[in-house]
C-alpha cells in the first residue's frame, strides 16, 4: 500500500484548530454531542476485548431494525475503517474498481493506494449529479471486483429513488461483481429513506456508521451489513489482523444511544431540517452561488456560477483569514475551487447564517 495523505485530512478543522474558526460550515455531521447530554453513565463497564464481531447486543439492534441476522453485521472503528477493510479484502493490485466521482475522499484514494485500476462514474453539476446507468454497465468489465455509490451522496446531498437502486442492483448481479453501499447519511434522508442495499442482494455491502447522523464521531463505532458469509469472514479475518475488536467504551455507548434513538434523534432531524429551511433560503436569495438541492444528509457542493470572474486560491484564504468562516474545499473532492462543501448543520444555528453571509462578502472581496 502507497499511502498518501488526502487533502481533506491535511486540511482538516481540527488541525487548524477549532478556536481559530469562527463560523465553521467544514463539517460533514450533526452537531457533536456530549455523554452527559445523552445520559449515559459508564462506571460500571468491564475493560475487556470485546466480542470480535462487535457487541452482540448492538448487532441484533442494527439487524432487527432492518429484518436481517445479526450475523450479516460486523461492528467496525467507524465507517471510515469499514471501507478501509471492504476495500483491501476486495481489491488487489491491478484489480478494476468503478467508482463515482465526486465522493467521499477514502471511497477513491484507499482503492488508490492498493494500486487498483479505477474507472470513474461522473456524478456532473450540470444533470443534476444524476446517475447515468447505461455508462455505469458499460464500465463493469470482466475484472471488476467492485462498484462504489455513496447515497445520499456526500458531498452533494442527493438521492435516488427505490426504482434506481433495485436497477443498479439488477446491473450488479447480471454481471457478477459487488456493490459497495456508503450509506452513512441514510438516517439523514428528507423523504422516505431507501432500503439498506445489503438487504437486497448478497452481492451488496452496505457501510454506515455512528458519526455523521448522530453527532458521535468521537465514539468510532461504524459497521458493514452484508449477507454473503464468505465475504463477512473475509471481513472479520481483516478486521481482526487491524483492530482485534472494538472499544468496549464505544460499543456501550453507541448501543444505549440506539436503545433511545427514537427519542435522542427526533430533535437532530428537527434541526438539520431547520437548518435546510434556513440555507434553502439563501441560496433563493442571493445570485453568486448555484447548486443542485439536496435531498439528505447535512452537507450540500454549491458552486460560484461560471459567469463570475474570481480568484478562487483568494476567495478561500479570505474567507478563512478575514472573515473566520471555514468550508469544505473543492479540491478536496478533486473539484475546482469554484465548488465548495457546506455543512449545515455542525455549527450553531446564528453561525451557519453568518457563515453563509461571510461567503457572499468573500465573493465580493475575491471578484475580478
Amino acid at each position: 500500500m502507497k499511502y498518501k495523505r488526502m487533502p481533506i485530512e491535511m486540511e482538516a478543522p481540527e488541525g487548524y484548530g477549532y478556536d481559530n474558526i469562527d463560523c465553521n460550515l467544514s463539517e460533514s455531521s450533526f452537531t457533536d454531542q456530549r455523554l452527559s447530554d445523552l445520559g449515559i453513565s459508564l462506571e460500571d463497564i468491564v475493560l475487556f476485548y470485546g466480542d470480535h464481531k462487535g457487541k452482540p447486543a448492538l448487532r441484533r439492534m442494527i439487524a432487527d431494525e432492518i429484518n436481517i441476522s445479526g450475523e450479516d453485521v460486523l461492528v467496525t472503528p467507524g465507517a471510515a475503517a469499514a471501507l478501509f477493510i471492504v476495500a483491501t479484502s476486495m481489491l488487489d493490485k491491478g484489480d478494476h474498481a468503478v467508482i463515482a466521482k465526486s465522493n467521499y475522499a477514502t471511497n477513491i484514494e484507499t482503492p488508490r493506494a492498493i494500486g487498483a485500476t479505477i474507472s470513474y462514474l461522473q456524478m456532473n453539476f450540470d444533470n443534476g449529479y444524476q446517475l447515468d446507468l447505461d455508462a455505469l454497465e458499460k464500465m463493469i468489465i470482466p475484472n471488476t471486483k467492485l462498484v462504489s455509490l455513496t447515497y445520499p451522496h456526500n458531498p452533494t446531498g442527493v438521492l435516488i429513488d427505490e426504482d434506481t437502486l433495485h436497477k443498479i442492483i439488477a446491473i450488479i448481479e447480471k454481471k457478477k461483481t459487488f456493490l459497495l453501499m456508503d450509506e452513512t447519511y441514510r438516517d439523514m434522508s428528507f423523504v422516505k429513506p431507501l432500503p439498506v442495499a445489503a438487504t437486497l442482494s448478497k452481492r451488496v455491502i452496505s457501510i454506515s456508521s455512528m458519526s455523521k447522523s448522530y453527532g458521535l464521531p468521537g465514539i468510532r463505532i461504524g459497521w458493514i451489513v452484508c449477507r454473503n458469509q464468505e465475504l463477512m469472514d473475509t471481513f472479520l479475518a481483516a478486521k481482526e489482523q487491524i483492530f482485534i475488536s472494538n472499544s468496549v467504551v464505544d460499543e456501550e455507548i453507541a448501543f444505549r444511544y440506539l436503545i433511545n434513538k427514537e427519542k435522542l434523534f427526533a430533535p437532530v432531524k428537527q434541526m438539520i431540517l431547520s437548518n435546510f429551511t434556513l440555507l434553502k433560503n439563501f441560496m433563493e436569495q442571493q445570485q453568486v452561488l448555484e447548486w443542485v438541492e439536496p435531498q439528505g444528509g447535512c452537507v450540500c457542493f454549491p458552486r460560484i456560477k461560471k459567469e463570475i470572474a474570481i480568484d478562487t486560491r483568494n476567495f478561500h484564504e479570505v474567507l478563512l483569514n478575514k472573515y473566520s468562516t471555514y468550508v469544505g474545499r473543492g479540491h478536496w473532492f478533486e473539484e475546482d475551487g469554484r465548488y465548495m462543501r457546506i455543512g449545515y448543520s455542525w455549527d450553531k444555528t446564528e453561525k451557519l447564517a453568518k457563515g453563509l453571509s461571510n461567503i457572499l462578502k468573500a465573493i465580493e472581496d475575491s471578484a475580478g
